[in-house]
């Protein structure tokens, strides 16, 4: 049988899932391997290094740098608040006195002879890092973090904003094809992961935020909504970073399209489950997908076939990627080892696809996402 590898989608009921915990920079992880842990669970914690800023004290008091040591009254490694006095000149005769005061509340770093600065380093900024998911510790990375895993359903989608959040299933429409809108978001959505079916516009998306909505999934979002919402175009970048007061998540891509059928009842059968989302995503290489994980409970392993990465055979699923079938998902039904001459005259490896309305179609590989099962 001929076999194809191309980029795809997992949308999977029963998965072994493992997730990286790391600290930006060396700290102490909290945890060890065997731990049990939840969620908001603090794993690892560290500090960053507070902003520096510079005090010319020669400048300040009229001194020459060189001198600056001998008027400091505090010195490197001394602890300062703000607008107090750090240094102070003699004056004449005792008299007419200037004192140089700390523009922030740190420490002295270090005093410069040769430029007549003072470096102040305001506090550390504590960072914590959580486990995201319920789930066991699996491996330890002195210093640095764990890996946490968990057995359950694992859906990646197609793009999303937001960081990671976690909050109960909770399902606001019952067909993929119905719109989300706002007055479907009422006070008991608040800290919930809500999903929609085919779209969500900005006055539903403005809602979800007043509610405190934990994250939503839907199928389709518009581009235009997507800007007035962020206030800026989405370029090559990484998104996962912004604060609107929920996280996003779209399965299916840009514009009203129906929540694929498989994915918006596997979700409808967890309702009430507590889920994990983060809507990060790298959009030039799709190497990031944003992705709900539901935690389950009793453990298990997962098939060998949903372990597989990339694979394709006959009757697995696809979503078209590109005009003219883009967004249809279907089953593929045929895969031809030859190439195979395009419109375009270049030749190329193709697949026979059955939509789910049994119409058929002749796509380019490079023309489908997988879907994982």
């Amino acid at each position: 049988m001929a076999h194809a590898y191309t980029p795809g989608l997992k949308v999977t009921e029963k998965a072994v899932i493992k997730k990286d915990r790391r600290l930006p920079l060396k700290g102490q992880v909290l945890v060890k391997v065997g731990d049990k842990v939840t969620a908001d669970q603090v794993v690892a914690k560290t500090e960053l290094p507070g902003n520096v800023q510079t005090l010319n004290v020669a400048g300040l008091l009229g001194i020459l740098p060189e001198d600056v040591s001998s008027h400091m009254i505090k010195q490197p490694g001394d602890s300062v608040r703000k607008d107090e006095a750090v240094a102070i000149s003699k004056g004449f005769f005792g008299l007419f006195k200037s004192t140089c005061n700390s523009p922030v509340t740190g420490t002295i770093e270090s005093i410069s002879p040769i430029t007549g600065q003072v470096i102040l380093r305001e506090p550390p900024l504590p960072v914590q890092v959580r486990a995201y998911v319920d789930g066991r510790v699996v491996q330890e990375n002195p210093g640095e973090g764990v890996v946490v895993e968990t057995f359950g359903t694992f859906v990646q989608g197609i793009f999303g904003i937001g960081g990671e959040v976690h909050g109960l299933v909770k399902m606001v429409v019952d067909d993929p094809s119905k719109e989300l809108t706002p007055e479907l978001l009422t006070p008991d959505c608040k800290g919930k992961v809500v999903v929609g079916g085919s779209l969500i516009r900005i006055a539903g998306m403005k809602k979800a935020a007043e509610v405190g909505v934990s994250a939503v999934v839907v199928g389709g979002i518009n581009d235009a909504d997507l800007k007035a919402l962020l206030g800026y175009d989405i370029g090559v970048a990484i998104t996962g970073t912004e604060e609107k007061g929920f996280t996003l998540m779209v399965t299916e891509g840009f514009g009203q399209m129906n929540m694929a059928k498989k994915t918006f009842n596997l979700l409808k059968s967890k309702e009430g489950l507590k889920a994990s989302v983060n809507g990060a995503t790298q959009i030039r290489a799709g190497v990031m997908r944003p992705e709900v994980i539901i935690p389950l409970t009793g453990g298990g392993q997962a098939d060998e076939a949903q372990k597989q990465q990339g694979g394709m055979d006959i009757g697995m699923a696809i979503r078209c990627i590109r005009q003219p079938y883009f967004g249809l998902i279907g089953k593929v039904s045929g895969l031809p080892a030859e190439l195979q001459k395009l419109e375009s005259e270049s030749h190329a490896r193709v697949l026979e696809v059955t939509f789910d309305d049994g119409s058929k179609a002749v796509v380019p590989r490079a023309n489908v996402e997988l879907i994982e099962d």
